[in-house]
């Protein structure tokens, strides 16, 4: 029996660290106004873990949580500000920003929520409206 690899991640100070275990159920880039305005980016990079693969290994006490809806509690370091990952309760998921494990290779394969892009990608991967049926959304597929 092989046992599943570990990855870590940290904040931007290092106070707050992680591991993942395992794979993620799905890589992409997020588009929502919502990731956009807390990323302060286009753009967000994710990649979601079942709760249970994702524990913090350091400084859980130095993590603040946002939450502007009981769907995400947006976790970060109260030393650096840095964003490190964001629970999402009613899915039992949690989405780590894919910079913040570099060990980890980030393959993604969709575009969640681009009906709200303001940065077109050509990348060949899917552009899902809103999210896919699995995760909860419309499954419906926009043109590139």
């Amino acid at each position: 029996m092989s046992q599943a690899q570990i990855h870590t991640g940290k904040c931007f100070c290092g106070a707050v660290e992680l591991a993942v275990t395992g794979a993620p159920d799905i890589m992409g880039y997020c588009h929502c106004d919502s990731c956009r305005e807390w990323s302060a980016a286009p753009i967000n990079a994710f990649t979601i873990w079942k709760s249970a693969d994702v524990k913090v290994t350091k400084g859980a006490d130095n993590i603040g949580t946002f939450n502007r809806t009981d769907r995400s509690f947006r976790k970060w370091c109260k030393s650096c500000g840095g964003h490190v990952f964001t629970e999402h309760p009613h899915m039992g998921v949690i989405d780590v920003y894919a910079g913040i494990i570099p060990t980890y290779p980030f393959k993604p394969v969709v575009h969640v929520h681009y009906q709200e892009t303001v940065l077109h990608v050509k990348d060949g991967l899917p552009k899902m409206k809103d999210l896919p049926k699995d995760f909860g959304g419309s499954g419906t597929t926009l043109a590139e």
